[in-house]
C-alpha cells in the first residue's frame, strides 16, 4: 500500500514535469527562478523556415531572418526597436506577393494592405499596432505626394519604440494636435529600392523570378492557414515564456554591421540567442550577408567609391598611388559606375575630388617608388573613412610596393580577379613554377613596368617574357579583346 505522503509526493512530481513540458510560463513559486519554455525554440525557428521554404524560393540566410522576424512579431512588446522587412524584386511574379500571404498567415495582429489613407495607417498603428505587410510600395511611392511623404515619415519614426507622428484632431475651433506612436512591425515588398532613409531601417529579402527546376508548393488560402495555424500559436506561446529573457536581453550584434543595422538587429539576435542551438550562429551571419548585400548595391556613390578605392588599394598592394593609376583602376573594375559616369564619360580627377571631399580626402603630391612624384593618395588617407562609411574590414595590405604605374602585386598575396588570368599562369607554368604572379588588372600587363616575379630580386629571363607576351596575345586574339 503506498503512503499517503508518497502518494503527494509522486503526484507533485509528475504534476511539475507536465508543467515544464507544456511550458508553463511565469516564475517558480518562490519567484527565483523562471519556468521552462514551451519548447525548444531553435526547433522553432528551423519549422518556421521551412514552412516558408515550402511556399517561397529564398536562401537560407533570407529564410533564417525571416523565421527569426515571425517570432519577433509576437514579442514585439518586448523590444526597443524593430527591423522592416524590405521585399524587392527586379520584376513582377518573382513571389513579393506570395511571401507576404505566408507571413499574414504567421505574424502577430497581420494587417495586410496595398492601400491605406495617410489618417488610417497612423491612427490604426497607434492603436493596434499591427504587423503591417505593406504590398507595391513602389506604387505608394510614386504615386500621391501627400500619401508618399506620410509613408515615408511613418517609416522613418516606426522603427523605434519611441517613434512618433504629430497629426491635427478634432475640427473648427476644437482643432488641435496629438502624437500617434508609430512603432510596429512592419514587412514592405515592392519592384526597386526602398528611400535610403527606409532601407536603412530594414533588413533585404531581394526575390528572382522562379527558374526551371525550381519547385515550391502552390499556396491556398484555407490549406495554407490550416497548415500556418500551429507554427502561428508555437510562436506566440514561446515568446510568452521567454518574455523576461527578451526584456533584458543584450545580445552582441556583428561588428560588421552599421550602428543602425546593429539597432534594428537585436531583437532578433536576442531570440537567436534565447533559442540556442546553431541560431546564434546562424543569425548574425544570415544578417551580415543580408545587409552586405545592400550595402554595395544601395549605398550612395561616395560609400561605393571608398568600397571601391579599397578594392583598387588591396588589389594591386600598394599604400600609395598617382590619382590616374587610382581611375585607371576604378575604370577597370567590373560592375561599377566609374567608366560610363557621367553622358558616356569615365570618372575624371576633378569628379573623385569632389566625390571623397566629404570625407576630408583630398590629393596631395606623393613620392612614389621610382623617386617620381605625381598627385595622388595614400592609403593612410582612407583608413578613417574606410572604417566608418565601409565597416567591412579590409583584406590584409602584404607587403607594401609602390608604383607610379600601380602594378606592385606582392606575390600570391591576393587571387586574380579575372579568370583568363589563372588560365594564363597555368598555361605558363604547367609544372606550377612561380615565374609571374597572378595579375588583377590590365596595367598590371600593359604599364611601363613588366609583371613582377615571384623572387622579386630576379628577373625574368627573356624567354618568359617571350612567353608570356605569347600567351597574351592568344587571349586577345580568342577573346576579342584586351586582358
Amino acid at each position: 500500500m503506498i503512503e499517503p505522503e508518497t502518494a503527494r509526493d509522486a503526484l507533485a512530481a509528475y504534476e511539475a514535469a507536465r508543467a515544464g513540458r507544456n511550458g508553463s510560463a511565469g516564475h517558480a513559486r518562490n519567484g527565483s527562478a523562471e519556468a521552462p519554455p514551451a519548447e525548444d525554440g531553435a526547433s522553432l525557428l528551423d519549422a518556421l523556415a521551412a514552412f516558408v521554404r515550402r511556399f517561397v524560393v529564398i536562401t537560407d540566410e533570407q529564410a533564417a531572418v525571416i523565421a527569426l522576424w515571425v517570432v519577433h512579431t509576437h514579442a514585439l512588446d518586448f523590444a526597443e526597436a524593430t527591423p522592416y522587412i524590405s521585399i524587392t524584386s527586379p520584376e513582377k511574379e518573382s513571389g513579393k506577393t506570395r511571401l507576404l500571404e505566408v507571413l499574414d498567415a504567421l505574424v502577430a495582429r497581420a494587417w495586410f494592405t496595398g492601400r491605406a489613407t495617410a489618417a488610417v495607417l497612423v491612427r490604426k498603428i497607434d492603436k493596434e499596432r499591427p504587423t503591417l505587410l505593406l504590398d507595391e510600395s513602389d506604387a505608394a511611392f510614386q504615386g500621391e505626394k501627400e500619401y508618399a511623404e506620410a509613408l515615408r515619415g511613418l517609416l522613418n519614426t516606426g522603427y523605434r519604440a519611441s517613434g512618433r507622428a504629430s497629426l491635427c484632431v478634432g475640427q473648427g475651433a476644437n482643432i488641435g494636435y496629438r502624437d500617434f506612436s508609430t512603432f510596429g512591425a512592419k514587412a514592405i515588398a515592392g519592384i526597386g529600392e526602398l528611400p535610403d532613409t527606409v532601407a536603412s531601417r530594414a533588413v533585404p529579402i531581394r526575390l528572382e523570378r522562379r527558374a526551371r527546376g525550381e519547385h515550391v508548393e502552390a499556396w491556398r488560402e484555407r490549406r495554407g492557414r490550416e497548415a500556418a495555424a500551429p507554427l502561428h500559436k508555437r510562436a506566440e506561446a514561446w515568446a510568452a515564456s521567454v518574455e523576461q529573457t527578451l526584456r533584458h536581453a543584450e545580445p552582441d550584434p556583428p561588428r560588421e554591421l552599421g550602428d543602425r543595422a546593429q539597432d534594428t538587429a537585436e531583437p532578433l539576435l536576442a531570440i537567436a540567442d534565447v533559442a540556442g542551438g546553431a541560431w546564434p550562429e546562424r543569425a548574425r551571419a544570415a544578417l551580415v550577408a543580408l545587409h552586405g548585400e545592400r550595402t554595395m548595391e544601395a549605398g550612395s556613390a561616395g560609400v561605393r567609391l571608398l568600397a571601391d578605392v579599397r578594392t583598387v588599394f588591396d588589389a594591386r598592394n600598394v599604400d600609395r598611388m598617382a590619382t590616374a593609376d587610382l581611375l585607371e583602376g576604378l575604370h577597370g573594375l567590373e560592375d561599377a559606375p566609374w567608366s560610363d559616369w557621367s553622358r558616356g564619360r569615365s570618372l575624371a580627377a576633378r569628379g573623385l575630388g569632389d566625390l571623397l571631399r566629404p570625407y576630408r580626402v583630398r590629393s596631395r603630391t606623393v613620392r612614389l617608388d621610382d623617386e617620381g612624384t605625381a598627385k595622388g593618395f595614400k592609403r593612410e588617407q582612407f583608413e578613417d573613412a574606410w572604417r566608418r562609411y565601409t565597416p567591412v574590414p579590409p583584406p590584409s595590405k602584404g607587403n607594401n610596393v609602390t608604383t607610379r604605374s600601380g602594378s606592385g602585386i606582392a606575390p600570391d598575396s591576393y587571387p586574380s580577379q579575372d579568370r583568363r588570368c589563372d588560365v594564363l599562369k597555368t598555361a605558363a607554368n604547367p609544372h606550377g613554377e612561380r615565374v609571374v604572379t597572378d595579375v588583377t588588372d590590365r596595367s598590371a600587363l600593359t604599364g611601363p613596368e613588366r609583371p613582377k616575379t615571384a623572387d622579386e630580386s630576379v628577373a625574368a629571363t627573356p624567354a618568359e617574357e617571350a612567353e608570356l607576351e605569347r600567351l597574351q596575345s592568344k587571349f586577345e586574339t580568342s577573346d576579342g579583346g584586351a586582358l
